[in-house]
Order: structure tokens, then sequence, then C-alpha cells
């Protein structure tokens, strides 16, 4: 019996995922419309267009391969098993032992990957040079991701993600300065990937032209799964984000289905004040921006130095 409620919340937490991840997405466009003073578009705008695209056949060129073809549904698949790994209201879900942050990172990796050779398989410019730049990115921003998991994997024993939220949700370790440094080098990857991708707050801004270009010779189908994906990608950060950053509100995948409301609704207010808290940032910053380089280099600073005092407090260093 318990394993089935394990299994019911674990297809609960995929479906609710899936379903928001667009809605998300529209919120996020709400605010950064509000901030340049524009009406913008209504917040079921992602859901309407990856609707009307599913329903629409895809077309693809002659010279492509079945790489081509066959990119967007196996990122979307690497996304989704990536989604269904990261808990969003409860902890302790069927797979809960296989929720390890790198094995998540190697996921977002196999995603990005994908859509970049299919690019490059198009043979067109454009797509070349997306891909290019995307890979180009994926080189600063996953090395960063690794050494933000290195002092929480030093702090918690473990890079499992339940185990970290349930270490950091009953406050076994306290408070700790590596622990916050920890947690704020996560959150400036976190905010420097979601800056990667394709919500930009600024028109023709180069992380907006780079994943158009990856997507240009798609359409129909393959074009909706490309756009669910993404905004699938940029709520998994968000999640990952409420998980360590603010580990209240997470239940118990066998603790009461009362629970469950009421922990949904908690992992929904976070996601929505995380989406509009990054908006807004991403808004004030558009006037000035900063390199990202600079961005995760800061990212890498916090960690190296969370991971110094861990070993300096421990008679290590």
């Amino acid at each position: 019996m318990t394993l089935l409620i394990v299994l019911l919340v674990q297809a609960l937490h995929l479906f609710l995922i899936l379903a928001a991840a667009p809605f998300a997405l529209g919120l996020s466009h709400c605010v950064a419309a509000r901030l340049a003073g524009r009406a913008g578009p209504h917040l079921t705008k992602p859901w309407r267009d990856v609707w009307r695209l599913l329903r629409k056949q895809a077309v693809f060129a002659e010279t492509t391969s079945g790489l081509f073809e066959g990119a967007p549904a196996g990122a979307f698949a690497a996304l989704v098993v990536a989604a269904a790994l990261v808990p969003s209201f409860a902890l302790g879900m069927a797979a809960a032992p296989l929720a390890d942050l790198i094995v998540v990172a190697g996921l977002l990796m196999l995603a990005r990957t994908t859509v970049a050779l299919a690019a490059m398989d198009s043979g067109t410019a454009l797509g070349g040079l997306g891909a290019s730049r995307s890979m180009a990115l994926a080189g600063f921003t996953e090395p960063a991701l690794l050494m933000a998991i290195f002092p929480l994997d030093l702090l918690t024993g473990t890079t499992n993600i339940d185990a970290i939220a349930t270490v950091l949700r009953e406050g076994t370790i306290g408070l700790k300065v590596p622990l916050v440094l920890a947690v704020a080098a996560l959150i400036v990857v976190a905010i420097a990937r979601l800056r990667t991708a394709s919500t930009a707050t600024v028109p023709f801004a180069e992380s907006a032209m780079t994943a158009d270009a990856l997507a240009l010779e798609y359409s129909g189908r393959s074009l909706a799964l490309l756009l669910w994906g993404d905004a699938l990608r940029r709520l998994l950060w968000l999640t990952l984000l409420a998980d360590i950053a603010v580990p209240f509100g997470l239940s118990d995948a066998a603790g009461s289905p009362v629970w469950w409301i009421v922990s949904i609704a908690i992992w929904a207010f976070k996601i929505a004040v995380l989406t509009v808290v990054v908006a807004v940032w991403q808004g004030m910053r558009a006037a000035r921006p900063t390199k990202l380089a600079q961005v995760l280099g800061a990212g890498i600073a916090l960690a190296l130095l969370a991971s110094v005092l861990l070993f300096a407090s421990q008679g290590l260093a």
C-alpha cells in the first residue's frame, strides 16, 4: 500500500510540474512586460502556443537526418526525467533514490547537447551559430553548477536532493556561514542559467537569439516540444532553488493527502514568488547588463569560499 501511495505521489508530481511549466513561463513574460511598461501577453499564452503547435504536423527539410527529427522528443524526454527527480511538494517519492544533483545536471546537459547537435544537423548558418554559442554557454554554466554542488555535499554528506532538502528542512546542521555561501552560490548559478533561457526581458538579447537559432528549423509538434521543454527547464531550476534555498512546506510522500494539498499550495506560492523575483531582477539588470562570465565567476567564488571555510573549520586546511 505504501508503494502504491509513493507511486501515486510521483505521478501527481510529474503531472503538476508538466502542467505548471508553461504557466510559470507566462508569469515571467507578464512581469517582464509590466516592467517594460507594456500590457504583455496573457498568462496562458505559452500553454495556448504549445497546444496549438501540438495539433500541427512537423515539416522537416530533406537534407536532415533522423537525429534532427528525433532531437526534440529526446531532449524533452531527458527534461521530463530530470523533472521527475527534483521534488516539488513531497519528499520520499518513488524516484527519490535516483534524485542526485549530478544526475540532474547530466540530464540537463544531455538535453542541451541533443538540441545543439540537431541544430548543426540542419545545415543552416544560424543553426550552427546557435549550437556553437549554446555549447559555449554550457562550458561556463555546468562546471559552475558542479562547483556549487561540492560544498553542499561536504555539508550534508550526500548529493541526493531529497536527503539535502530533508537535512536543511529539519535544521540538522544549523545555520552556518558555509551553508549560506553554498546556497548563495547555487542561487547565483541558477539565476545565470535562467538568464540564458529564451525568456530574455530585452528584445534581441543574445540569449533569446541563441534559443531562437536552435529552434529555427522546427515547426509543429517538434517546435511544441522544444518550447514546452524550455519552460520545463526553467521550472526545474526554480523548483530546485525552492527545495534547497527555502525547503519549508515539503511533506512526506507517505503522509496524509491533506498535507499534499497544503504542500502543493506552498510549492505554487514559492514558484510564483521566485518567478517574479527573477523577472524583476532581470528587468532591473537589463539597463546595465552583466557578463555571464562575471556572474558565474561570482558563483564559483562563493562555492570555493564555502569549501575553504568548511575545510578550515574541520582542521583540514
